[in-house]
C-alpha cells in the first residue's frame, strides 16, 4: 500500500519502528531532524549521502546484523550483541549500586531495561518457542502493561545482581537455541501472546532489535549519568 502525505504537518512528530523503503520527500523542510536508523541509499538533494553517514556511524557493522538470513548470521549476530552488553554491564558493575537504578528523562533505568528485555526475550521466544513461562520480573513495555501476561509481577524491586542473574540465563537460552537452529525452523510459525502469530525467523528479528535498540538507549543514559 502507498501512502501519500500532502500539506501535512509534521513538526515533532515520532516515527517509530517504520520502514521508510522507497519512501520519497518532496518540497519539504527537514529542520532540526534527527534520524536513527539503518542507512542504504540515502539521497538528500540529490547527493547520495550514505556512505559518508554510514562510515561515520559506529553502531553500522552492528546495524547490518540484526536481519540475517542464515542461521550462521544469527549466530554470530547474538554473538556481537552480547559482547556489546558484556561491556555495559562492566560499566555497571563498576558504579555504586543507585546508579543501575537511575532513570534519565523517565526512560528505563539500566535494571529496568534488563527487566524489558527478560519480558521481551520471553514473549517471543521462552514462551512461545521453548514453552517455558514468563519470569516473574519481567517489564512489558509501557503499551503493553494492561495485557494480561501470565506470572508477571509488577511489586518486584530486584537488584542490578538480580536482574542481571535473569538476564543472563534469558541469553544463555537463546544462544543455545540458535546453536542448533537451521534455515529450515525459518518459517516456523509461532504463536505470540499479544501479537498474534509469526514466523520463528521474524521472532528472533524481534529479539534482536530489542536487544539494539534498548542497549542503545542505556548506554546513552549511562553516559548521561556519568556527565
Amino acid at each position: 500500500m502507498t501512502h501519500e502525505f500532502w500539506g501535512e504537518d509534521l513538526t515533532g512528530a515520532l516515527f517509530r519502528d517504520v520502514n521508510l523503503t522507497d519512501a520519497t520527500f518532496t518540497h519539504a523542510w527537514l529542520v532540526n531532524v534527527q534520524i536513527d536508523a539503518l542507512v542504504d541509499r540515502l539521497v538528500i538533494n540529490g547527493v547520495d549521502v550514505t556512505a559518508y553517514v554510514n562510515e561515520r556511524d559506529p553502531w553500522y557493522p552492528l546495524r547490518t546484523m540484526l536481519r540475517p538470513t542464515s542461521a550462521a548470521d544469527m549466530r554470530t549476530a547474538w554473538a556481537a550483541l552480547d559482547a556489546e552488553w558484556d561491556t555495559a554491564v562492566e560499566t555497571v558493575r563498576a558504579r555504586p549500586e543507585a546508579a543501575a537504578h537511575e532513570r534519565v528523562h523517565d526512560e528505563f533505568s539500566f535494571v529496568q531495561t534488563l527487566r524489558h528485555l527478560v519480558f521481551a526475550d520471553d514473549k517471543w521466544f521462552t514462551v512461545p518457542v521453548l514453552g517455558e513461562p514468563f519470569h516473574p520480573s519481567g517489564l512489558p513495555n509501557t503499551g503493553s502493561l494492561d495485557f494480561p501476561f501470565p506470572g508477571l509481577d509488577y511489586t518486584l524491586s530486584p537488584t542490578f545482581a538480580e536482574a542481571l542473574t535473569v538476564f543472563d540465563d534469558r541469553r544463555a537460552k537463546v544462544r543455545s537455541f540458535l546453536d542448533s537452529i537451521t534455515e529450515a525452523d525459518f518459517d516456523r510459525p509461532v504463536d505470540v501472546l499479544e501479537n498474534g502469530e509469526h514466523p520463528l525467523q521474524e521472532c528472533i528479528y524481534t529479539l534482536f532489535e530489542e536487544s539494539f535498540w534498548h542497549l542503545r538507549y542505556a548506554l546513552r543514559d549511562l553516559q548521561a549519568t556519568a556527565a
